[in-house]
């Protein structure tokens, strides 16, 4: 590409840059409305095809939070944070290292992170009434979920991946004998770190500023929240819908069987059964737990939903139509890096991620311009793991959604776009899965 291409796509590069850091600032709708101002220069100023809003993820959203909104309503968080409370009261450091854990095997599980959703308000309230600092669980915690993509066996970039690493003698055993591993071991270091990280709630300028001016209601102790009636109902139902999604996340089979492209059928994406099981779950809530259908866009895990929904609508729209105009170029100039420097190919696939926002594009683009550079299947697996580069912008629904749902204001976007409060975790787990799946490898031969 001439001097002149590149120039352009800088130019529309600081334009969506700018317009995040501006909705950064602005902070929860803003967030999505200066995203959209951003989609409209790009597509009527800079002459743009206009990319795809995330509907999916939006739809997603949606249902989960609807049907923990009907869960709170009926007492079903409040009775959650009672019983995680005890059982933290003794080691309350715990849930740092136990929430990216669960969110991690959702993900193996179903095969996308959008199952994360569904457990950010618990996290949000178990650190919270614990007096835990939420960023430290919820950042991790939207780390790990990514970091389970690569070792799910029902995730698209692992679909990608296989066959590619397939002419190499690797199959879907080998590559889990060296990400699951890597990751179980990435993701206890960070949560190590990430459970010292930043100030203690009492200690806090923020929080104590939100909590003097009433923004948000101080931490009830454990012992006097107040169980309702049917709020044991209302979490056996939401519970058991995150496993019904599991369930047929795991097991293709038991899917339905939808048109295929090529004219035969194949089983119905993980996705669609993920808005429909959780809006089951939700009417159910209400027929079973007596819970008002008014009463729910009034919870305030609603509220704090909707506002990640359309925060993520404008944000995840303009990132879209930039990438989406730009991706060959874009991947064309860090393949040519990786080239001249193999080793490089780790961070060629953090940037192609962080750039598409796709861990499937990165695996498509990157992994084939390792192998062909001669790099072994096994470090290439291992290095693989750099697919989480997703996160490095703050354009991704889970961040959003984590950010959104922490009222004390310790879970941030960031005031510069790459200074939020995933960065710190997403380094050390990228890198440590990284170095520590080279050394699988190394070690034994695999």
């Amino acid at each position: 590409m001439n001097p002149d291409g590149w120039a352009l796509i800088a130019l529309e590069g600081l334009v969506v840059i700018g317009f995040i850091a501006l909705g950064v600032r602005s902070g929860g709708v803003g967030l999505g409305l200066w995203g959209g101002v951003g989609t409209l220069i790009l597509v009527f100023g800079f002459q743009l095809a206009p990319g795809e809003p995330p509907i999916d993820a939006m739809l997603i959203i949606i249902a989960v939070i609807s049907a923990a909104a009907a869960m709170e309503m009926a007492g079903g968080i409040d009775y959650m944070v009672l019983v995680a409370s005890r059982a933290l009261r003794a080691r309350p450091r715990a849930l740092n290292f136990v929430a990216p854990y669960v969110s991690y095997l959702l993900c193996i599980l179903t095969g996308t992170s959008n199952t994360f959703y569904s457990i950010v308000p618990v996290i949000n309230e178990v650190a919270y009434a614990s007096r835990i600092r939420p960023e430290r669980a919820l950042a991790s915690s939207t780390v790990a979920s990514a970091v389970g993509i690569t070792s799910s066996p029902v995730a698209a970039a692992m679909a990608t991946m296989l066959p590619l690493v397939e002419v190499q003698g690797y199959d879907l055993v080998d590559v889990l004998l060296i990400t699951i591993p890597a990751s179980v071991i990435g993701i206890f270091l960070m949560s190590l770190v990430m459970s010292r990280h930043g100030k203690d709630l009492d200690d806090d300028e923020e929080f104590q500023r939100r909590l003097s001016a009433g923004e948000i209601q101080p931490p009830s102790p454990p012992e006097q929240i107040q169980v309702k009636q049917y709020a044991k109902r209302s979490v056996a139902i939401f519970l058991g819908a995150v496993a019904v999604i599991c369930l047929f996340g795991f097991v293709e089979d038991i899917r339905p069987q939808v048109p295929a492209e090529d004219g035969g059928t194949e089983p119905m994406s993980v996705t669609p059964i993920i808005q429909m099981v959780m809006l089951t779950a939700a009417a159910l809530i209400l027929v079973l737990c007596k819970v008002g259908a008014g009463s729910i866009p009034t919870s305030p895990i609603f509220r704090s939903g909707m506002v990640a929904m359309i925060a993520l609508f404008g944000i995840a729209w303009m990132a879209d139509t930039f990438i989406a105009n730009n991706e060959e170029a874009l991947v064309e100039a860090l393949g040519s890096i990786a080239e001249n420097y193999p080793f490089t190919i780790a961070l060629a696939i953090f940037a192609v991620a962080a750039l598409t926002t796709s861990q499937s594009a990165a695996t498509r683009t990157m992994v084939p311009l390792g192998l062909a550079l001669g790099i072994g299947g096994g470090y290439m697996i291992a290095m693989w793991t750099a697919v989480v580069g997703v996160l490095f912008l703050p354009a991704n629904g889970t961040q959003i959604a984590a950010a959104e749902a922490d009222k004390t204001g310790t879970t941030t976007l960031g005031k510069r776009v790459v200074d939020h409060s995933f960065q710190l975790p997403l380094q050390i787990a990228w890198i440590s899965t990284a170095l520590i799946g080279i050394a699988i490898v190394a070690i034994f031969g695999i």
